[in-house]
């Protein structure tokens, strides 16, 4: 946690609205050092949502893009968290809307020699499977449910930040965080059976 305190607060520090606007009047390297403040976070955030690398990355050399062309019309510097996320989790749902959803799962636990058949591998089979369980049924979430529940308990956003980052209101937020935390809880019954 010490660490992702530190890459916060980093990420704050390089927020300056004087490197903002130096960004904003065209300094790529001030851009370049927002960006590499960010990228870390907003990597895990893509992957979140997409479920994949590919796609993740599509989506945020696309959000990087648009951040880019759209820097000059940014009219408080000091928003510019809250207005990139929003970008990069556009992003994430314009790259989900035109994915083809191909999806192959090999597991070969058999040819694993450290799990021995009856033996303390059945544990470890065990804990795979729920963990697939668990994948599965995030991956059967909408992209903006997940993105809501990623923000809240991976990037522990509080509900007032992510209402900020979506551009919604705050009970718009907690309705939907509410309603993300139902879908995912189906979506683990039907996996589960």
């Amino acid at each position: 946690m010490a660490i992702e305190a530190l890459n916060h607060r980093a990420a704050s520090d390089s927020a300056s609205p004087a490197l903002v606007e130096r960004a904003q009047s065209g300094d790529a390297r001030a851009f370049e050092l927002l960006i590499e403040a960010r990228f870390w976070r907003l990597n895990r955030l893509a992957l979140s949502i997409t479920t994949n690398e590919a796609d993740a990355r599509d989506a945020l050399q696309e959000a990087c893009l648009h951040a880019w062309r759209e820097l000059p019309g940014l009219r408080d510097p000091a928003r510019f968290d809250a207005w990139l996320w929003r970008i990069a989790v556009n992003s994430c749902r314009t790259v989900m809307r035109g994915r083809r959803r191909v999806s192959i799962h090999e597991i070969t636990i058999e040819d694993d020699p450290s799990i021995e058949p009856g033996g303390s591998g059945r544990a470890m089979g065990d804990s795979l499977s729920e963990s697939d369980v668990i994948q599965r049924a995030f991956q059967r979430l909408h992209p903006d449910k997940r993105a809501i529940l990623i923000l809240h308990h991976v990037e522990e956003r509080e509900v007032g930040d992510i209402a900020d980052l979506l551009g919604i209101p705050v009970g718009t937020a907690k309705w939907r965080l509410f309603a993300a935390r139902r879908a995912l809880e189906r979506a683990l019954k039907v996996e589960r059976r």
